[in-house]
C-alpha cells in the first residue's frame, strides 16, 4: 500500500527544485510504463472486496463498484479505456480488460483529482520517478491510433525506456460524459465581460485547453494559449510583448518544462509583472497544492476548469465587480 504523498512539506520541497514525483505502472506484464503525478493518487491498493457491477454492456469503462473503508467508488480498467474510441463508443472493451496469468487481487489505484475520487485497475505496480520537469517532453497521442490524446507527456525510465505520463482528466471525461455535457451547459449560460486586456493560459492537457479555450471566447476575452509554463513565461518576458495588455495568467500545475508552480513564481518576483492576477487551474486540487499555489501569491485556486467560477473569478479581477 502507497498511503497518500500529498503532503504540504513534500511540495514545498519538489517545487524548489522544480521537481515532480511520478507513479509508474504497467497495463499488461513485462509491456510499456505508464505514469500518473503522485499528486492525483490517494493510495494504491491490492483488492481482494467484492465488485458490485453496474452494467453488463461489452463496450462499458466502469466495472461496478468497490468498497474501499467508508468509500464507495466507481472503478475504471484502464487498459480497456486505452482502447476505448470515442468515434465508436458501441465497440466491444471485453478483450481488453486486464487479466492475470494466476489468480491474484487486483491492483487498484485510487485517484483523487478534479475533486472526484475513482478506483483505477491497473496490471501492476512499478516504482515511483523522481524527475525536474525539465526532462518532462510534450507527447500527444504517441501510442497509436486508438490512444491518441491519451498520453499528455513523456519522459525517460531509470534505464532509458519510455514512460508515458497518462490524460487522466481526459480518462475521467471518456468515462463520464455527463461531466462535460454539464460544463457546456453552463458554458452557454456565461455572461460576456467588458474587457480588452489579453489573458495568458499555460496547459498542456489538450481536453482541458480546449475547454478552458470555450470559456474564455463564450466571456468574450481576447487570450493566448501555451501547451506548457516555459512558452507562457517566454512570452511573458519577451522584449516584443506589452505588459500593460495582459489582463491575467491563468496556470495549470503540471506541466511540462516548467510547473505552474514556477510560473507563478517568477511572475510574481519580478517587478514588472508582479501586479499581474493569476488563477490556478488544476486537477490537482489537494490542499497542500493549493497552499502551496497561494503561498507564492497566487490569487486564485480553482479546480478544473468549472465555468461559473471561472467567470466570478477573471470579472472579479478584470472589473473589480
Amino acid at each position: 500500500m502507497m498511503s497518500n504523498l500529498s503532503q504540504i512539506d513534500q511540495v514545498t520541497s519538489l517545487h524548489k527544485n522544480n521537481e515532480l514525483q511520478l507513479f509508474c505502472f504497467r497495463l499488461e506484464e513485462d509491456k510499456d510504463l505508464y505514469a500518473v503525478n503522485v499528486f492525483k493518487i490517494r493510495e494504491v491498493i491490492k483488492y481482494d472486496g467484492n465488485l458490485s457491477v453496474v452494467s453488463y454492456e461489452d463496450n462499458t469503462l466502469i466495472d461496478g463498484l468497490i468498497s474501499i473503508r467508508d468509500m464507495t467508488l466507481p472503478l475504471v480498467d484502464m487498459r480497456k479505456w486505452f482502447h476505448y474510441d470515442s468515434n465508436n463508443p458501441q465497440r466491444s472493451l471485453l478483450p481488453y480488460k486486464i487479466e492475470h496469468s494466476e489468480r491474484q487481487n487486483d491492483v487498484i489505484m485510487i485517484c483523487e483529482f478534479s475533486r472526484w475520487t475513482i478506483g483505477v485497475r491497473i496490471y501492476e505496480a512499478d516504482r515511483i520517478l523522481s524527475k525536474k520537469w525539465t526532462e518532462m517532453e510534450q507527447s500527444i497521442g504517441i501510442t497509436g491510433n486508438a490512444q491518441n490524446n491519451k498520453i499528455v507527456s513523456h519522459t525517460r525510465y531509470f534505464d532509458g525506456r519510455l514512460v508515458q505520463v497518462v490524460d487522466i482528466e481526459r480518462m475521467l471525461i471518456d468515462v463520464f460524459p455527463w461531466i462535460e455535457k454539464e460544463k457546456e451547459s453552463e458554458i452557454i449560460r456565461l455572461k460576456k465581460i467588458d474587457s480588452k486586456k489579453t489573458i495568458l493560459l499555460a496547459e498542456d492537457s489538450p481536453t482541458m485547453l480546449k475547454t478552458m479555450g470555450l470559456i474564455l471566447d463564450k466571456l468574450g476575452l481576447k487570450h493566448f494559449d501555451f501547451i506548457n509554463g516555459q512558452k507562457l513565461l517566454d512570452y511573458l518576458f519577451s522584449p516584443q510583448t506589452n505588459i500593460a495588455d495582459i489582463g491575467l495568467i491563468i496556470t495549470d500545475l503540471e506541466m511540462p518544462e516548467v510547473s505552474g508552480f514556477e510560473v507563478i513564481k517568477q511572475s510574481k518576483n519580478n517587478s514588472l509583472t508582479s501586479h499581474i492576477p493569476i488563477i490556478v487551474n488544476s486537477s490537482m486540487s489537494g490542499s497542500s497544492n493549493e497552499e502551496m499555489a497561494l503561498s507564492l501569491k497566487a490569487d486564485y485556486f480553482i479546480s478544473k476548469s468549472n465555468p461559473v467560477e471561472m467567470e466570478a473569478v477573471i470579472r472579479e479581477l478584470l472589473l473589480g465587480e
